[in-house]
């Protein structure tokens, strides 16, 4: 049998420079006689000439040459475009620009020139260090990279540490970076500033330097005794597999600090992690209460499958102050689904504001919801709206005709379902989701030769796609077609995964087509005895039918009516058996 679905649930940043001006030169005269004015007399405006520059000399030209490469991501057009800007710009930030792209670009020349031109217009120590570290470590002169990195940190400006960061975070050899992290970032050197230290050990260990990422941990809790500092040494201990010592320090963190919530979540974490939910629960259940508290009890209560504290959090949430409920609409929807309030969750899901996070998803929930409710049109509107709405946006988009094209085929309506899902596939070309829900769609719909091309399509995209085999070797046994290459097809998932009660079906109602109504019979039962599926019901019947045992066959078939009252499949059996 066809395998059933289940129901589903930078921005970049460039300060422009400054305006070039445009230069008007030239004077106007005007020439006339006594109070008489002369037919040929010249217009003021004709006397008028504007120098206009050509396009290399041109600011304005370059600087939009250059953010219009950008928006194509041509990073060297547009460092090539800034490069001639800088050179006639006075600004210091049109230099500054320059040199990023110059070293993002590799071209060490560029990066100089731009560097030195940025200096000369008063470019600060600490940026141009950083920028001369960056070219350095992407030479990789680890010599000088570590020079000018201890020029920046000595520099004293307040965002230095967090320059230096950024440095090596952008370094493409890990290995020098940590090199680089270890020679600068000493206990000596590091600020008077615990969050600096914590970055400095948050950098050390994503670099693979986690002893020195402890040992940094533990001179911030000497040195300041914060309760973040002791936080981050509680995590530390955890990742190492000291669990006690994780507790120690963040029953010491939230001593310092009860009310902190970021805490609580970030101990709550760790202890899910871990698998102690109810030691997450309970630590999230006192204290100060806010949209991300809210959302992770929730996510612990539905993991346990504690409807009980689902239903009390969610009458919580409902009472919570108004910026917190606002921001946990979709939370909410989800919370009312999980009770089964189907129309309170319709109406948070329709709280939910444009620009959150959950905006698309709490769209596409409402479809669903829509339809079992049975306001199907309803459904097929909203979506055919979402599909308007993300026209440019290609992963919603495929995905809002990809629902649109489910709910279809629950409603047995096969060939809205194919066109759906065949403009999902104009979206993402040879999407495997997409070709074996359309596969299904033109099965169902009897359109057989349609639907083998699509399973015997996605079987060369995937060779070892096991639902796909079952599909077309189910496919073609429901045909009477092609039956060696059908068992081959079969076997092949068999194998995979014996115990699958649709692999079972599609084996026994081979068996059936090849007249083996003994084993068809065996096999159906035991698929029959796993899932009570109305499709596998309606296979036994008739096999039990042709082998004389019209009482059976009856008796599944009524089984079958109580499962689906509107199955197709045995309405159409009946009627080829029983005429």
């Amino acid at each position: 049998m066809l395998s059933r679905w289940s129901k589903f649930k930078q921005v970049r940043h460039f300060a422009a420079a400054g305006l070039a001006a445009l230069v008007l030169a030239g004077c106007a005269t005007v020439s006339g006689s006594s109070g008489r004015s002369s037919a040929n007399a010249k217009q003021p405006l004709d006397h008028l000439v504007v120098a206009v520059p050509d396009e290399d000399h041109d600011l304005m030209a370059q600087l939009l040459a250059g953010e219009m490469a950008l928006t194509r991501t041509d990073l060297k057009a547009s460092s090539a475009a800034y490069g001639r800007a800088m050179r006639l710009s006075p600004d210091p930030k049109v230099a500054e620009q320059a040199a990023a792209l110059a070293i993002a670009t590799r071209d060490v020349d560029g990066a100089q020139a731009a560097i030195a031109r940025w200096q000369a217009l008063g470019g600060k120590p600490a940026p141009l260090a950083q920028a001369r570290a960056q070219l350095a470590l992407s030479q990789g002169d680890t010599v000088e990279a570590r020079r000018q990195l201890e020029i920046l940190v000595g520099t004293g400006d307040p965002d230095a540490w967090r320059q230096f960061g950024r440095v090596l975070v952008s370094g493409r050899d890990a290995a020098q970076s940590a090199q680089l992290l270890e020679a600068v970032a000493t206990p000596q050197r590091l600020p008077n500033d615990p969050q600096a230290w914590l970055a400095m050990s948050e950098l050390g260990d994503k670099l693979g330097r986690h002893a020195y990422a402890v040992q940094i941990a533990e001179a911030a809790v000497k040195r300041f005794g914060t309760a973040d500092t002791y936080a981050w040494l509680g995590q530390m201990k955890y990742h190492e597999g000291d669990k006690n010592g994780a507790k120690v320090w963040f029953d010491k963190a939230l001593a310092k600090d009860p009310k902190n919530t970021h805490l609580r979540l970030a101990y709550a974490t760790l202890l899910g992690q871990g698998g102690d939910y109810a030691a997450a629960a309970h630590m999230l259940d006192s204290g100060p209460q806010n949209a991300d508290t809210y959302a992770m009890r929730a996510a612990l209560a539905a993991r346990a499958h504690d409807t009980k504290t689902i239903n009390r959090l969610y009458n919580q949430l409902q009472h919570s102050p108004e910026d917190v409920r606002q921001s946990s609409a979709y939370l909410l929807g989800q919370m009312a689904e999980m009770l089964d309030k189907k129309d309170d969750a319709l109406k948070w899901y329709d709280q939910v504001a444009d620009d959150d996070d959950h905006a698309f998803d709490a769209d596409l929930r409402s479809a669903v919801l829509l339809q079992d409710l049975g306001r199907s049109a309803e459904a097929h509107e909203q979506l055919a709206q979402m599909q308007t709405d993300y026209l440019d946006q290609p992963t919603q988009l495929r995905r809002t005709y990809e629902v649109d094209a489910e709910l279809y085929m629950d409603e047995q309506q096969y060939a809205q379902a194919e066109r759906a899902f065949s403009r999902a596939l104009q979206v993402t070309p040879d999407d495997p989701g997409l070709l074996y829900g359309r596969a299904l769609a033109y099965a169902s719909a009897g359109q057989t030769d349609q639907a083998i091309n699509d399973f015997r399509h996605l079987l060369k995209l995937k060779p070892d796609d096991t639902d796909a085999s079952n599909a077309l070797g189910y496919t073609l046994a429901d045909a009477n077609r092609d039956l060696p290459e059908a068992q081959r097809l079969i076997e092949q998932a068999r194998a995979a995964r014996p115990d699958d009660p649709a692999i079972q079906d599609s084996w026994g109602w081979l068996q059936y087509r090849l007249g083996h109504l003994d084993q068809a019979e065996t096999t159906l039962r035991g698929a029959w005895a796993a899932h009570k599926d109305a499709d596998v019901g309606v296979h036994l019947g008739e096999v039990l039918w042709k082998q004389g045992r019209q009482d059976d066959a009856r008796r599944v078939f009524d089984e079958v009516r109580k499962i689906d009252p509107q199955s197709n499949n045995l309405h159409n059996t009946l009627k080829r058996l029983n005429p």
